[in-house]
C-alpha cells in the first residue's frame, strides 16, 4: 500500500509538470512579452517572439533621443504569417485589425537558414532533404514557415540595472523542423554598452549530426528616426569589392563579381538613393566582406550616416557576407505609434553566410556539427559625425567644385590657344597666297 501511494505521488508530480513548486519549461507555458534595457543615453526594447529587437533609442547631434528601429508596439504584431511568401508580398492584411501579420520580419532573428535555398531542398552526406518551401511555392526563405522568427523563445537571463545590461534568449529547434536534420540548441544574446554600442551574439550547437545553419538579425534601421520617412538620403559604405549576383528569383548564380562600375559599389561612402533607380526595385543583395576567412576575427562590414541627425552607425562582424536590403517591398505597414511605413522606410544590414551556399561549393560552408558549433558576432557602434568628418565632406565637395572649375578653365585656355593657332595658320595661309600672286 505504501509503495502504491509513493508511485501515485510521483505520477502526480510528473503530470502536474512541477517539482518543489517550480514549473517545468514547457513551451506551452511561454508567452510573448516585452523587455527593456537601458544604459547611459541608450535604451532598447525586445520581445521573445522571434527574439526580436523592437526599438533602439539613441541621441542625435542635438542630444535629442530618437528610436531608429522600425517595428510594432505589441509583441503580437510580430507574428509572421505562415502562408506562402509570394502571397504575403501580393496580398495585404486587413489594416483595420489591431493585430497584423508581420510581412517583413521586422527585428526578428531568422533561420535555421536565413535567405534563400533553391528549390527548397539540399543534399548532405549522400542524403537529400526536402524542406517546406515558402518562397513563391518553390524555394525556402528565412528557414521556412513557422521558423525561428515565428516562435516564442525562452528568456534564459535578463541583466538590468548594471552598466552593460543584457538579455539572453534560447530556442531548441527539434530534429526535422521544416525538414532540417538534427536537433539544434540556439541562443541569442543582446548586450548594451554605456558607450552606445550594442553587441549581438548568436550561438548554436547540433546535438547529434551535421546540419546547415545560417542565422541573421533582420532589423530595419533608419538613423533619421523610424518615423522620418525613407532612408534614400542616408549615406552608406560597405567594405566589400565583390557581391554575389542573383537571377530574377533572387537565387545566387554562384559567381562572385566586382562591384566596380555598378550601382552596388559602396566602397566609398555614397548616398543610398544615388543609383537605386538603376535597379528594378532597390537593393537586395549579398556582399562578400573584405578580410580574413577567420570566424574568430571581427571585420569592418558597413557604415551608415544620416546628415540631418548627425547619427553614424558602424557595423563589424565575424561573418563572410552581409545582405543589404532597402525595404523595397514595405507598403503601407502600420508601425509604432500609428506611423505608416512605406517603401524604403528602413534598411537592413544582415550579416550572414552566403545565400544558397548549400548549392555552391565555392561559397563558405554553413554546415555545423557536434564538433563544429556555430558562433555569429555583431557589434553596432553609434556615434555622432564630428566636425572633422563634416569638414572632410565639405572639402571633398569643395575640391570637386575646384576641379570642375580648373577643368573648365583649362578647357577654355586650350580652346583660346587652339583658336589663336587656327587664326595664325589662316593669316599665314593668306600671306602665302599674297606672296604667290605678287610673284
Amino acid at each position: 500500500m505504501d509503495k502504491l501511494c509513493f508511485l501515485l505521488s510521483l505520477l502526480l508530480v510528473f503530470t502536474s509538470g512541477s517539482v518543489n513548486g517550480e514549473k517545468s519549461k514547457d513551451k506551452k507555458d511561454l508567452k510573448a512579452e516585452v523587455f527593456e534595457l537601458k544604459t547611459g543615453n541608450m535604451s532598447a526594447k525586445f520581445t521573445n517572439y522571434g527574439a526580436s529587437l523592437m526599438s533602439l533609442v539613441v541621441p542625435d547631434k542635438n542630444g535629442k533621443p530618437g528610436d531608429i528601429v522600425l517595428g510594432y508596439d505589441s509583441p503580437d504584431a510580430y507574428k509572421v504569417s505562415s502562408i506562402n511568401t509570394f502571397q504575403r508580398y501580393t496580398l495585404r492584411t486587413d489594416r483595420s485589425n489591431t493585430v497584423q501579420n508581420d510581412e517583413k520580419y521586422f527585428g526578428n532573428v531568422i533561420g535555421r537558414v536565413a535567405n534563400r535555398i533553391k528549390d527548397g531542398k539540399f543534399s548532405l552526406n549522400g542524403k537529400e532533404y526536402k524542406l517546406k518551401a515558402n518562397d513563391n511555392g518553390k524555394h525556402l526563405l528565412h528557414g521556412g514557415p513557422g521558423a525561428l522568427a515565428d516562435v516564442i523563445w525562452e528568456v534564459k537571463k535578463v541583466k538590468k540595472n548594471v552598466e552593460d545590461p543584457a538579455i539572453l534568449f534560447a530556442y531548441d529547434s527539434p530534429d526535422g523542423e521544416n525538414g532540417f536534420p538534427g536537433e539544434v540548441k540556439i541562443t541569442v544574446r543582446y548586450l548594451l554598452r554605456s558607450d552606445n554600442r550594442m553587441r549581438i551574439t548568436m550561438k548554436a550547437k547540433s546535438l547529434k549530426q551535421a546540419t546547415p545553419l545560417n542565422l541573421a538579425q533582420h532589423t530595419y534601421w533608419n538613423l533619421g528616426n523610424h518615423d522620418s520617412g525613407d532612408i534614400l538620403s542616408e549615406e552608406i559604405q560597405i567594405f566589400a569589392s565583390k557581391y554575389t549576383p542573383v537571377d530574377n528569383e533572387l537565387i545566387p548564380t554562384g559567381k562572385l563579381e566586382s562591384v566596380k562600375g555598378t550601382p552596388y559599389d559602396f566602397l566609398k561612402s555614397k548616398v543610398i538613393g544615388s543609383r537605386i533607380k538603376e535597379l528594378p526595385k532597390g537593393y537586395d543583395i549579398n556582399y562578400a566582406i573584405e578580410g580574413p576567412d577567420d570566424p574568430i576575427k571581427m571585420k569592418k562590414t558597413a557604415m551608415v550616416k544620416d546628415e540631418k541627425t548627425g547619427r553614424v552607425m558602424k557595423l563589424t562582424s565575424n561573418q563572410p557576407g552581409v545582405q543589404f536590403y532597402t525595404g523595397n517591398l514595405i507598403k503601407d505597414v502600420k508601425g509604432k505609434g500609428g506611423v505608416v511605413y512605406k517603401a524604403h522606410a528602413g534598411l537592413c544590414l544582415m550579416t550572414q553566410g552566403f545565400p544558397d551556399a548549400l548549392h555552391h561549393p565555392n561559397f563558405p560552408s554553413i554546415i555545423i556539427s557536434p564538433e563544429k558549433p556555430y558562433k555569429h558576432k555583431m557589434l553596432f557602434k553609434f556615434t555622432i559625425a564630428s566636425d572633422k568628418d563634416k569638414k572632410s565632406d565639405d572639402k571633398k565637395s569643395s575640391d570637386k567644385k575646384s576641379d570642375d572649375k580648373d577643368k573648365k578653365s583649362d578647357e577654355k585656355k586650350s580652346d583660346d590657344k587652339d583658336k589663336k593657332s587656327d587664326e595664325k595658320k589662316s593669316d599665314d595661309k593668306k600671306s602665302d597666297k599674297s606672296d604667290k600672286k605678287g610673284s
